[in-house]
């Protein structure tokens, strides 16, 4: 097994991309894991590694859309909608920007630009939410493992992965929740796209 780098690979399966990387290297090997975008593990014959990082540019599914936000919100049970539009109020004073739709279910505020030491970049949004069923999903870009204190005076919620998870605004201190948003738009201003 060997992790391959520098080679760029743009296949639709998992043989194609074996094949791709077999004349890349002029040798048979078999691509069984991607991990994430820009990394591909593949079993060849040979002691020797030849490492492969930057795979091809995966395409973000999450975009900005010309949706409506007020349509998908009339879509959402009475009390997620109130909670939603409180929430957008929260963003957009912190944000300056306006409610946008990104894909078919998250409200966004501004954008910003990201690039990663493997090569891959892109941009998203600063802050936002989705209604998913579980729960209001809080996309809050600052580090919230930092926010401890703020956190135990929040209210019911989960942390996960940049998110912040809550039944119902009820739930929750709006004050620190305006707090913890204000944060997290504060730490992406250099990265602001305008």
């Amino acid at each position: 097994m060997r992790w391959l780098q520098n080679v760029s690979i743009v296949a639709k399966s998992s043989r194609e991309k074996s094949l791709r990387v077999s004349a890349a290297l002029r040798e048979p090997t078999h691509v069984f894991r991607v991990h994430r975008a820009d990394h591909l593990c593949v079993k060849a014959p040979g002691p020797r590694c030849v490492g492969v990082k930057h795979m091809a540019k995966a395409e973000l599914k999450t975009k900005e859309t010309k949706a409506s936000v007020e349509a998908f919100l009339d879509k959402q049970p009475e009390v997620v909608a109130a909670d939603c539009r409180a929430i957008i109020k929260l963003m957009s004073k912190a944000t300056g920007e306006e409610a946008k739709m990104w894909g078919p279910s998250i409200v966004g505020f501004g954008t910003y630009h990201y690039k990663y030491e493997s090569g891959r970049e892109g941009d998203f949004l600063i802050t936002g939410f989705s209604p998913r069923k579980a729960a209001l999903t809080l996309y809050l870009s600052a580090g919230l493992a930092e926010e401890g204190e703020r956190l135990k005076k929040l209210g019911k919620h989960k942390v996960g992965g940049g998110c912040l998870y809550i039944k119902k605004l009820a739930d929750v201190d709006v004050k620190v929740l305006e707090q913890l948003i204000v944060k997290g738009v504060k730490a992406l201003a250099k990265q602001r796209v305008k």
